[in-house]
This record gives structure tokens, C-alpha cells and sequence, in this order.
């Protein structure tokens, strides 16, 4: 059973934890705060085990992030074990894909049936992680901590939307048949093991603030908000990565010789 105790003291939540909407919320909002979109194991040849208890030494007692399995496994275990009833699906991602293109169910989301509604949550996103759950069942905008959303319903599935400026653009399209560990698995394997899957070729981490949003891609940090144009830099050395990684993105990582070799390689083209 995930030690609900160490999760709160983890994404900093305080007061009375309920299965009910205000808690998801709270819980939403907090998680992509304090627990940063990470794949440094991928890269690092280190295995991604997605066991419960796997999920909970990693990302609540060791300090670091994870990817959307991670995450979302994780929050699916906490919010079971407050009483919320969640399901698991999987998702075709659509954003920085070509137009048209068919792209593999490898994402992982969640659906929360709450009070006679239906719910998306999704805390593993990425540099666009939602920060609030979204009402299944509203095709209109919603509003997030962040940028608006929006669910647009055609042909059985579901398209979630961001606001981006003035711009929807397509983060990715779901149905409703739910997914299991196994299926989690598989793809799971395929994404921190393949030598193609862009989780073993790129380094990709992020975080979500109040006001403002953290992308690093290998090199470059991005600093999104939503009332000024957005901002980039080159990170030159090691030194200035692992300071992005450690400190404004959160993730305690130690010192060794196989991250700092990463860390040198990927910031070589920045000389």
C-alpha cells in the first residue's frame, strides 16, 4: 500500500485528503509542481521498473521524476488508496508529430469517476502536463492553473486540446477502454529500451509552477508564461545542466560518473 503520508509531504499537500473533487484538484495541481517529468534513466541505460513500490521509492522518497507511467501509476496508486475510482487508458500523441501520422497508444492517462461524472487526469506530461483534471464530459474550454483545455469528442474518441497563445493545438487523442499493468508494461519497455524511442536519444525533463512552465531538451531550457513571450537558453556545461536538473527543476540527483559523462556530452555542441 503507497505510504499516503510521504506522497503529501512529497508534493507538499496539507489538511484533510477525501475522494472527492476538491482533493483531486489539490492533488492535481500540487504533483506536477513538486515531482518533475524526467527521463534520465532511459538515457542512462538504467531499468524503469513500474512496481508500486518501485514508483514510490523513486519518485516520492529519492527525490527524482519519472515519465508518464511513472507518474500516472503512481497518482492512480495514491488516489485508490483514498478511495477514488480510477481507471487507466492510453493515449495517441499527437503534439510534434506530423500531420496525419499514426502514432503508437503510448502514453498513459487517467479516467476518475467521481459523484455521476467522468474525469481525465494526467500528471505525465511532459512540458504540457495538465495541472487540473479535466470534465470528461465538457466539450468547452476548461480552465487549468496554466493554459486552458479543452476535449473534443469525434468518432468514439476523445481529443485533448491546449491553448498555446491564441492557438489549440493537439496534445493527444484517447478512448475509454481501459488499460492494465501489462499493457503499461510492454510499451513501458519499448520506450526506455529501444534505441530509436525518443527516451533514449533525448534528455527531456520539465516542471509546472504557479504562472510558469520549466522544458528542458537536452541543452536548451525553455521558460514558459502565460503573460510574456517565452524564453530559451543554451545551458554551456555540466555544471549549468545539473544546476537546471537540481535546482530549478527539483530532481535530487547524485554525483557519478556515467551522469556527468551525459551531461558533458549532451552540452558539448553549446562550446
Amino acid at each position: 500500500m503507497i505510504d499516503l503520508d510521504a506522497y503529501f509531504r512529497r508534493i507538499g499537500f496539507t489538511g484533510a485528503a477525501r475522494p472527492d473533487l476538491d482533493t483531486l484538484a489539490a492533488l492535481h495541481r500540487l504533483h506536477p509542481q513538486a515531482i518533475a517529468f524526467e527521463n534520465l534513466d532511459p538515457l542512462l541505460g538504467v531499468p524503469v521498473s513500474l512496481a508500486e513500490a518501485a514508483l514510490e521509492e523513486k519518485l516520492v522518497r529519492s527525490g527524482r521524476g519519472g515519465y508518464c507511467y511513472e507518474h500516472n501509476l503512481l497518482f492512480m496508486h495514491v488516489l485508490r488508496a483514498l478511495g477514488f475510482r480510477v481507471r487507466g487508458l492510453g493515449a495517441r500523441v499527437l503534439y510534434g508529430a506530423p500531420e496525419g501520422a499514426l502514432t503508437a497508444r503510448a502514453h498513459m492517462l487517467l479516467r476518475v469517476d467521481l459523484d455521476g461524472r467522468r474525469y481525465v487526469a494526467d500528471v505525465g506530461f511532459g512540458g504540457l502536463t495538465l495541472t487540473a483534471p479535466l470534465a470528461l464530459d465538457e466539450e468547452g474550454e476548461q480552465a487549468t492553473p496554466h493554459e486552458p483545455c479543452r476535449l473534443a469528442h469525434a468518432g468514439g474518441e476523445v481529443v485533448l486540446q491546449a491553448k498555446i497563445g491564441q492557438v489549440w493545438a493537439a496534445l493527444y487523442r484517447f478512448d475509454l477502454q481501459e488499460q492494465f499493468q501489462p499493457d503499461y508494461e510492454i510499451t513501458n519497455w519499448y520506450q526506455s529500451t529501444c534505441p530509436s524511442s525518443p527516451f533514449t536519444t533525448n534528455l527531456m525533463a520539465a516542471r509546472a509552477v504557479p504562472g510558469l512552465r520549466y522544458a528542458l531538451r537536452n541543452n536548451e531550457l525553455a521558460v514558459h508564461a502565460r503573460d510574456r513571450a517565452s524564453e530559451r537558453r543554451r545551458l554551456r556545461n555540466a555544471a549549468e545542466l545539473r544546476e537546471v536538473i537540481t535546482g530549478t527543476l527539483g530532481v535530487e540527483l547524485a554525483h557519478s560518473a556515467s551522469v556527468d559523462a551525459l551531461f558533458t556530452r549532451l552540452t558539448a555542441v553549446a562550446a
